[in-house]
């Protein structure tokens, strides 16, 4: 039997298990036509008999929506068949009625196509069949509408980060009112605190994404449970038709739910191959943080279904809401922005340990170094030849370059990108600079000192090729004997192995442990 998806809306029919080319994958001739079923959720009924599958929408009122008439349901129905359409022509078949004696007017219904259930793209997900063609198939699909779809100012008001914030308070107010005892659920507090961080920095990033036109009338519902895979194509079923709001959006957002769907099947991979598929297809150059941002959103929007279906008596609903809000929380934390300032004398390992650690987190890293001698139009790795409050290290220099390094932080932290910044962050004033411009953009910041026995650093400064850092024996001890105390830096020793200095930075980077969800990078190439 189909299942009712957590939308409250239909688990979708499905093309005829015909003989047409539709159905590579359906029945042969002579196979029987599969029996009858009926699905029912909170908003809908649907009757499947032979190749066909036929819509009631229920006479509910939700706040929502309202289907308590008659008009409405029909103009629902047809407003449904309309915007399926758009992905899956030749499953919605158009407008049916049901007569019934004593109504007064025939109910209408949708006609559709039945789909072969077997060929469900989360039930092939569930039996570990390889999916990859399909996603791949998907997200071009998807990506080629978003190019074409209805652009409009109308549109892009949902896409603002106002528009955003009110979606996630709307949901947020609807879990504590649910809640039965009043209290808060476990979890949502954070959650709400970690989205109002983000979003707070992030109005560059949201304008950006208007400016780029990557805010679309898209499908809005896009699960599993909706995605067929047949012989000739996927087909993508039951978009959301009853809020037009809810179905203006982010193309990336549009996208995130399916991943979150794949992520709660199991497949955290295949989450991210869609991801980054749907990335290349469409030439979306988001940051990692907004796809984490956007994936949590979706599980909690379907975290807060699942507790409307709880409070109804539904079996498993409960736990899934648990689920759902445990999800969006890792995503949330692994969205959250950071700068990252690394800190030390030269011979520290600092230089080292910052290339290293923004590797691991796949951020952009920003060298003093390398920016001063940027700003002078001196190659990286040429010497300045001037020693120590000279040429390009005079006091002068040094503040035209961090506020530099501050500026082009600032501007890539508001547009969603984490930061680790390599400098020695020895005067307390360019650290205070540091803080305040984390306040300005709603980032994290920590700050990590490197530290190594003198001997050590002698040694690394003695023996180490040229590049961007200048700096000997001599000026480190100049430096040294300048460098004042930094209590809220978290110490790190370099002197040894650079595997366990990275694992105590990424400890005060992400204290709530790394790997807890999808490691959604830039999208990447692969052969077709």
């Amino acid at each position: 039997m189909t299942e009712p998806d957590l939308t409250g809306r239909t688990a979708p029919p499905a093309p005829a298990a015909d003989t047409s080319p539709l159905q590579t994958g359906g029945r042969h001739d002579g196979e029987p036509l599969p029996r009858a079923q009926v699905c029912e959720t909170h908003t809908a009924i649907v009757f499947f008999a032979g190749d066909r599958a036929y819509k009631l929408k229920k006479p509910v009122d939700l706040g929502f929506l309202d289907y308590t008439t008659v008009v409405a349901r029909r103009a629902a129905c047809e407003r449904e068949v309309a915007l399926n359409r758009r992905f899956a022509p030749d499953v919605y078949l158009g407008l049916g009625e049901l007569r019934s004696p004593d109504a007064q007017a025939p109910e209408p219904l949708v006609v559709m196509r039945r789909m072969p259930a077997d060929r469900r793209l989360s039930r092939l997900v569930r039996e570990g069949v390889a999916v990859d063609d399909v996603l791949r198939a998907v997200a071009r699909q998807l990506a080629a509408w978003h190019a074409e779809a209805p652009r409009s100012r109308g549109v892009d008001e949902q896409g603002t980060r106002d528009a955003l914030s009110s979606r996630w308070e709307a949901g947020f107010r609807q879990v504590r009112a649910l809640a039965d005892d009043g209290a808060v659920p476990e979890g949502v507090a954070e959650a709400e605190r970690l989205v109002r961080r983000y979003l707070a920095g992030r109005t560059r990033l949201f304008d950006s994404r208007i400016e780029q036109g990557r805010v679309v009338d898209g499908h809005g519902d896009l699960l599993a449970e909706d995605v067929f895979c047949l012989d000739d194509g996927p087909r993508v079923l039951d978009c959301l038709e009853f809020d037009d709001h809810l179905r203006h959006v982010d193309g990336l957002d549009d996208a995130a739910f399916l991943a979150m769907d794949l992520e709660q099947l199991g497949a955290p991979q295949a989450a991210a191959y869609f991801l980054a598929r749907y990335g290349e297809y469409s030439g979306d150059p988001a940051p990692p943080s907004l796809w984490h941002h956007y994936v949590a959103y979706r599980a909690f929007v379907r975290a807060k279904v699942s507790l409307i279906q709880a409070r109804q008596g539904a079996p498993g609903a409960e736990a899934a809401f648990r689920r759902l809000v445990s999800t969006a929380l890792r995503h949330l934390r692994t969205s959250a922005v950071g700068l990252t300032l690394v800190g030390g004398l030269p011979g520290s390992g600092k230089s080292t340990l910052s290339g290293a650690l923004a590797d691991r987190l796949g951020v952009t890293l920003l060298s003093s170094d390398r920016l001063r001698k940027e700003l002078a139009g001196i190659p990286a790795e040429q010497s300045a030849e001037a020693g120590y409050g000279e040429g390009i290290y005079t006091p002068e220099w040094t503040a035209r370059t961090y506020s530099a390094l501050l500026d082009r932080a600032s501007a890539l932290l508001s547009s969603g990108e984490s930061v680790v910044l390599d400098a020695t962050w020895s005067d307390a004033a360019q650290r205070e600079a540091a803080v305040r411009m984390a306040e300005r953009t709603s980032a994290d910041l920590v700050a990590l000192h490197c530290h190594v026995p003198g001997d050590v650093a002698a040694t690394r400064l003695g023996t180490r090729a040229p590049g961007a850092s200048d700096a000997d024996a001599s000026v480190a001890a100049v430096m040294e004997a300048r460098e004042q105390p930094w209590p809220e830096a978290v110490s790190v020793d370099t002197s040894g192995s650079l595997e366990s200095a990275v694992a105590r930075a990424l400890a005060a980077v992400r204290p709530w442990g790394t790997g807890q969800a999808p490691v959604f990078r830039r999208p990447y190439m692969e052969p077709d």
